[in-house]
């Protein structure tokens, strides 16, 4: 069984910001790829991080009724709606790894809903918190480009 990964708010942006270039093709890839396989886990927060980023902070912001479609099919993968579990085990993880408070959020619900790896670019990529292991999609990518490139 593959490994169900958790998606940070940026993963789920770019692949809807045509103006994101790279990121915009490698999001679009991993939702594809999430999309098919089932593995892809999401939370309430990042759902309303992405609503507001989509209509108001990108270049080209999506309208209301398309970022409320795309919402609406988010909703049929699992989704962890934050409680105060979530918020203590946040607050925890915030006091110990130094992580933002959104941050620690982030990874709380990634743990809660079992998941293995969590994609963000905001994150520090290849740290290990229990067993959540953060990667950063768009710097992997990067560093495969200069292996290739160097071979």
């Amino acid at each position: 069984m593959r490994d169900r990964v958790f998606l940070d708010t940026n993963v789920i942006v770019y692949a809807y910001d045509k103006s994101a270039g790279k990121k915009h093709i490698q999001a679009k890839e991993i939702l594809i790829d999430l999309w098919k396989s089932g593995y892809g886990v999401i939370s309430i927060q990042v759902l309303k991080e992405f609503y507001v980023t989509v209509t108001r902070k990108i270049p080209n912001t999506l309208d209301i009724d398309t970022a409320e479609t795309i919402i609406d099919d988010f909703l049929s993968w699992e989704v962890v709606v934050n409680d105060g579990h979530n918020l203590l085990e946040a607050i925890s993880i915030q006091r110990r790894y130094r992580f933002s408070f959104w941050d620690a959020l982030i990874i709380a619900a990634a743990q809660e809903s079992g998941c293995s790896l969590l994609y963000s670019e905001d994150l520090s990529s290849g740290q290990k918190i229990k067993n959540l292991q953060i990667k950063n999609p768009f710097a992997l990518k990067q560093i495969s480009e200069r292996n290739d490139v160097e071979s």
